[in-house]
């Protein structure tokens, strides 16, 4: 699968993403330090070339565990992390987004998109992933208190200072991604996207097409969801967000399963999962750069990947998108 432009910049990235939230272990009961760098190095053999993280994830640990899967790597992948979402802050500024007490740590978080926070959290992260350069940095959440033109100058200031190769956005609307277009071209946009959450298909992916603004979308599998493997009797841990998210309600699942289902002959036929017939799906909507898909182990990893290797017909396409219409509807309502 050749590699994408992601936007006007240089910088060029693989259809399927390494999304390195889980292996964090934050908001998903935890995670195995070993099975994660597995889970990065198959994924780089089998042909991802991308790996999105971000300083929050794990409060760290993700990015740490990143710059020790990429030691001796680091001209082979290209490492995309964000800022702008502290619980590091002392000052606690920003926008306050919510509290944990995941694995019996109390934290507050906070959308701090200021100057001087973007400065510093730029050099914590290019400490914890072990690198000179970061290749894409993203302002992960809109930050209420602070002008987006000011957090916009501090992004560009340290692309001209050669901290970071492009820089980009996550989760920003239309006005938003307006109002920094006019200080400094946006690289991307990375929101959430797949068959059952479309709502950027009526505004910001078309604005990202038409102002050539890549979209890194995530989500595509709906926190697994989407991989027919989530039955509705089945349990998850302690700490694993997932059993309170709206989509996981056990009438939600049973409306995903039995979407998939006509689905199967499909995925039969490219010899394909249902998870990989997903994902190719996502991957090849107009506007979609790159799809961010999470993976635990190597084996998942290899998985993912290997969605990039077969090509749906428009019929086909069609099929899939059509399949999800109502369970959309209901699910996003």
């Amino acid at each position: 699968m050749q590699h994408r432009q992601l936007g006007k910049s240089d910088v060029h990235v693989s259809p399927v993403i390494f999304g390195a939230w889980a292996i964090g272990g934050w908001m998903w009961g935890g995670s195995d330090e070993k099975e994660a760098i597995d889970a990065i190095h198959a994924s780089i053999d089998a042909g991802v070339n991308t790996i999105d993280t971000a300083a929050v994830y794990g409060q760290g640990h993700s990015e740490e565990l990143v710059g020790k899967a990429i030691k001796g790597k680091r001209g082979k992948v290209v490492i995309a992390t964000k800022c702008g979402m502290r619980w590091d802050d002392p000052k606690q500024e920003g926008t306050k987004a919510f509290e944990t007490n995941d694995g019996g740590k109390h934290h507050v978080f906070y959308r701090n998109a200021k100057p001087e926070s973007i400065e510093y959290e730029c050099e914590q992260s290019l400490r914890r992933l072990g690198t000179e350069v970061i290749d894409l940095y993203q302002i992960h959440w809109p930050d209420l208190t602070t002008e987006p033109e000011d957090s916009w100058a501090a992004m560009e200031k340290l692309l001209k200072h050669g901290k970071v190769r492009a820089i980009g956005v996550s989760n920003y609307d239309v006005k938003w991604l307006e109002r920094i277009e006019r200080i400094a071209p946006v690289a991307s946009n990375q929101p959430p996207y797949s068959l059952i959450n479309r709502g950027i298909e009526h505004g910001v992916l078309p604005f990202c097409r038409e102002n050539g603004i890549g979209t890194i979308c995530y989500s595509p599998m709906e926190r697994g969801l989407l991989t027919g493997k989530v039955t509705p009797d089945r349990e998850f841990g302690e700490g694993d967000h997932r059993a309170n998210h709206k989509f996981f309600t056990k009438e939600n699942r049973q409306r995903v399963l039995d979407a998939l289902e006509p689905l199967k002959p499909l995925a039969e036929k490219h010899k394909a999962t249902l998870a990989q017939l997903v994902i190719n799906w996502t991957i090849h909507e107009p506007g979609i750069t790159a799809a961010l898909v999470g993976a635990r182990n190597a084996e998942q990893a290899k998985q993912n990947a290997a969605a990039m290797n077969f090509t749906l017909s428009k019929e086909e396409r069609a099929t899939i998108r059509h399949a999800f219409d109502e369970p959309s509807k209901v699910m996003t309502a």
